[in-house]
C-alpha cells in the first residue's frame, strides 16, 4: 500500500470528491502526481461507499480504503454491532479479519482479539486504521490463519470465521466445503483451540444444507438490515447435541425487530382463516427462517393459505413485519379487476399467485407507486383472490 495517499493535499482531493461521479473523473488527468490516479479514484470510491455502511470510518481523518469490493463486502457497522452482542469473554481470534469491522465491535468486548487477514496489504492497511481509530487491543498478523491458530497455541473464548467462497466454486450450490477456511473440514481443529464458534455465511447459503455440513450447531441468527437479509450467523459449542435455535433479527432504524423458534419443535398446527381487519406479512428474516407456522401460532394469527405465507387477524397488534389494514377483498375476477384496478396506481405483491407483478401491471394498466398497496394471493379454499390495502406505520 502506497501510504503517500495520506498526503494532506491528496486527503482534501478525496474528501472534496465524495458523491462525484468516479467514470467521469477518471478522463480527467490526475492533478496529483505523486500518487498513481487510480490509487486515489479507488479511496474516493470506496470512501463514498463507507459513508452510510461504515460511519465511523467516514467520519475519522487519515483512513485507508481496500478496494471498493472489499467494502462492498465488508460487514456494515449494523450487523457488527449486533455480532459482538452474541459473544463475551475475554479473548477472540477472528480467522478471516477482512477490513477489521466486526473486529472493532469485537474489541469493544473482549480484553484482546487477534486479526488474521492472508492478504498482507489489507493486514497492514487494516492495522494502519485500527491505530487511527485509536483501538489498542488488537493485533494483526498476516498469512495462512489456520497456521496462526496452530501457532498461537492459545485456548479461545471464541473462534469468528466468515468463509470467502473460492473463485472455482462459481457455478456450484453454495456450500460451506466450497469456502476458504473449509470450515467442515477443519471442525475438529477449530474445537480444539475455543469452545465457542461464530461462523458469518452469504444468506445464499439453505439452512438445511448448512446443517447437513456442520455439527454442534447451537442457533442460527438470520440478519436483516432494513428488511434486506445481509448474514447468517451460525453459533457452534463443543459437544452440543440439543435443539436448535433460529434466530431472525431485522434492524431497522432505532429497533430491532426479533423473532425466535426452537428448528423441528412440534408446535401447534397453525390456524387459518379468511381476510379479516388487518394483514401481516413478515420480514425477510423470517421468511428465511422458514418459520411460516410458527409465527403465525406464536402472534395467534390465521394463515390466509399454506403456502402464501400471509397472515389476517381482527384486532390490530405489533408484529415484526408489515402491517396492512385492509379495505377491500374480492375474487381473482375480470369484472372485479377492471371496477377495482383498472388504470390505477398501487403498489403490488403477489404471494402464492399465479401471475407475476410486470405481467399484472401490463394486462390491468395499474401504474406503479402511491400509498395503495394490493395484493395478490391464494385463500385458505384455493381461490385466486386481491386484497387492497392500507399500510399501517
Amino acid at each position: 500500500m502506497d501510504f503517500k495517499i495520506l498526503n494532506p493535499e491528496i486527503q482534501q482531493f478525496i474528501n472534496a470528491n465524495i458523491d462525484k461521479n468516479i467514470t467521469k473523473l477518471a478522463l480527467h488527468k490526475n492533478p496529483l502526481p505523486d500518487v498513481e490516479w487510480i490509487a486515489v479514484l479507488n479511496q474516493i470510491e470506496a470512501k463514498t461507499k463507507a459513508r452510510l455502511k461504515l460511519p465511523t470510518w467516514f467520519a475519522s481523518n487519515n483512513i485507508v480504503y481496500p478496494s471498493k469490493i472489499s467494502v462492498e463486502q465488508t460487514s456494515s457497522e449494523k450487523t457488527a454491532s449486533y455480532k459482538a452482542s452474541l459473544i463475551s469473554g475475554k479473548n477472540l481470534i477472528d480467522l478471516t479479519g477482512g477490513f477489521g469491522v466486526d473486529d472493532f465491535y469485537f474489541a469493544n468486548k473482549m480484553n484482546a482479539v487477534v486479526h488474521c487477514e492472508i492478504n498482507p496489504e489489507l493486514s497492514q492497511i487494516v492495522q494502519h486504521n485500527f491505530e487511527k481509530l485509536n483501538v489498542k487491543n488488537i493485533s494483526c498478523y498476516s498469512g495462512d490463519s489456520l497456521e496462526t491458530l496452530v501457532k498461537l497455541n492459545t485456548k479461545w473464548d471464541w473462534i469468528y470465521i466468515d468463509p470467502s467462497r473460492r473463485n472455482d466454486a462459481k457455478g456450484k450450490v453454495f456450500m460451506l466445503e466450497d469456502c476458504l477456511p473449509n470450515v467442515p473440514k477443519h471442525l475438529d481443529l477449530l474445537f480444539q483451540h475455543s469452545d465457542s464458534i461464530l461462523i458469518k455465511t452469504a444468506p445464499l447459503l439453505d439452512i438445511s444444507a448448512g446443517l447437513l455440513e456442520i455439527k454442534n450447531v447451537k442457533s442460527i441468527h438470520i440478519v436483516a438490515l432494513e428488511n434486506e437479509v445481509k448474514e447468517l450467523l451460525w453459533e457452534l459449542q463443543k459437544n452440543y447435541s440439543g435443539k436448535i435455535t433460529i434466530k431472525t433479527v431485522n434492524l431497522v432504524k432505532e429497533k430491532i425487530d426479533t423473532f425466535e423458534f426452537v428448528l423441528d419443535y412440534a408446535s401447534e398446527n397453525p390456524k387459518y382463516g379468511l381476510p379479516s381487519n388487518y394483514l401481516y406479512e413478515p420480514n425477510s428474516a423470517i421468511m428465511k427462517s422458514g418459520g411460516f407456522d410458527e409465527v403465525g401460532t406464536f402472534y395467534k394469527l390465521n394463515k390466509l393459505h399454506k403456502h402464501s405465507h400471509l397472515y389476517t387477524n381482527e384486532n390490530l397488534i405489533t408484529f415484526p413485519g408489515r402491517v396492512f389494514e385492509i379495505e377491500n377483498s374480492f375474487p381473482y375476477h375480470k369484472n372485479e379487476m377492471k371496477i377495482h384496478l383498472e388504470k390505477q396506481q398501487f403498489n403490488i405483491t403477489t404471494r402464492n399467485f399465479p401471475d407475476t407483478v410486470e405481467n399484472i401491471r401490463k394486462k390491468w394498466k395499474i401504474k406503479d407507486g402511491g400509498n395503495r398497496y394490493c395484493f395478490f394471493t391464494t385463500d385458505e379454499n384455493d381461490n385466486k383472490i386481491v386484497l387492497i390495502c392500507k399500510k399501517i406505520h
